[in-house]
């Protein structure tokens, strides 16, 4: 069920310390020095989709935050790539692809629904900060 629970809301632990990480201005040397490993290993765990709990402990300690928030922070749930891209002719790749989508509708209707998704995405990650926030104080 933990399983599910993890595919349905999209959370990738490793991409989820990068985030902190680079919101808290931290280079990746620098958190592999407080976490007496290398920055290479850093890298590497940053590109894993699940970490034990045990590191997530040592990065969340390193970061300063709960481990909770590695645990459950959600991926933005949209990555939108154009590249010579024409909406009005709907040519280029953004024309035929978002998110991996073959668009056969207005693109611009797509784009606002993917960004109110993308809205509602970051204040959900306001409100968990501003709770950790509160219990921190």
């Amino acid at each position: 069920m933990e399983t599910l629970e993890k595919k349905e809301k999209n959370i990738h632990h490793g991409h989820a310390v990068k985030r902190f990480r680079h919101t808290l201005g931290i280079k990746q040397e620098a958190l592999a020095a407080d976490m007496g490993i290398s920055q290479a290993l850093v890298s590497f765990y940053e590109q894993k989709r699940e970490i034990e709990d045990d590191m997530i402990g040592k990065f969340a300690r390193a970061l300063d935050v709960a481990p909770q928030l590695i645990k459950e922070l959600e991926e933005d749930p949209v990555t939108i790539i154009f590249e010579n891209s024409n909406i009005e002719n709907n040519k280029g790749a953004a024309g035929y692809y978002i998110a991996g989508d073959n668009i056969n509708n207005n693109p611009i209707e797509k784009i606002v629904e993917l960004f109110e998704k993308l809205l509602e995405k970051e204040q959900e990650k306001i409100v968990l900060l501003e709770k950790l926030l509160r219990e921190k104080e």
